[in-house]
C-alpha cells in the first residue's frame, strides 16, 4: 500500500496542473472574447461632426470633421490651416474621446483660448464655443447626435 502513495501523488499533481492550464486558457479566451466585443461596441459608435468656421463669421467657409483627431495650425497639412505668422505650426488640437470633443493646447507660445480662458489642460467643447488661436477667432459647432 505504501508503494502506490507516491504514484498516487505524482497522479494528483498531474491533474491540478493539468486543471491549472486550463483554467487559464478558459481565462484567456473569455477576456479576449469581451474586449472583441468591447470594441466591436465602440466601433459603432458614432463621432457627431463638428464644424470650424474661421474668423467667427458662422456664414463663412466651414470646416466639417467626423475623424477623431482634428489639428489647427499654421503648417498647410493640419487640418484646420490658419496662416497667422503669430500661431505655431501645430497649435492646438481637436480630440473625441469619452463621448465629448476636447480642445488641448499643444504647446504653442502664444496659447490657445477657450471663451477668453486660457486652455492649460484638455477642456470639452460645448456647441457655440469660441477658440481664440492668436488673432482668430474660430467658432465650433458640434452636431447632435440623433
Amino acid at each position: 500500500m505504501t508503494n502506490f502513495l507516491p504514484l498516487i501523488v505524482l497522479i494528483l499533481r498531474i491533474i491540478m496542473v493539468i486543471a491549472l492550464y486550463a483554467f487559464l486558457i478558459w481565462m484567456a479566451v473569455t477576456i479576449w472574447n469581451d474586449l472583441k466585443f468591447h470594441s466591436q461596441i465602440l466601433g459603432q459608435k458614432k463621432i457627431p461632426e463638428i464644424y470650424i468656421s474661421v474668423d467667427g463669421d458662422p456664414e463663412a467657409a466651414k470646416y466639417s470633421f467626423t475623424q477623431t483627431e482634428v489639428v489647427i495650425g499654421r503648417e498647410e497639412t493640419c487640418d484646420v490651416f490658419v496662416p497667422d505668422p503669430v500661431i505655431s505650426t501645430r497649435h492646438a488640437r481637436l480630440v473625441y474621446r469619452n463621448m465629448h470633443w476636447w480642445i488641448e493646447d499643444l504647446m504653442s507660445t502664444n496659447g490657445t483660448f477657450l471663451n477668453d480662458e486660457r486652455v492649460e489642460s484638455p477642456a470639452i467643447l460645448i456647441n457655440g464655443d469660441e477658440l481664440r488661436i492668436g488673432k482668430n477667432i474660430l467658432l465650433v459647432e458640434i452636431q447632435a447626435l440623433n
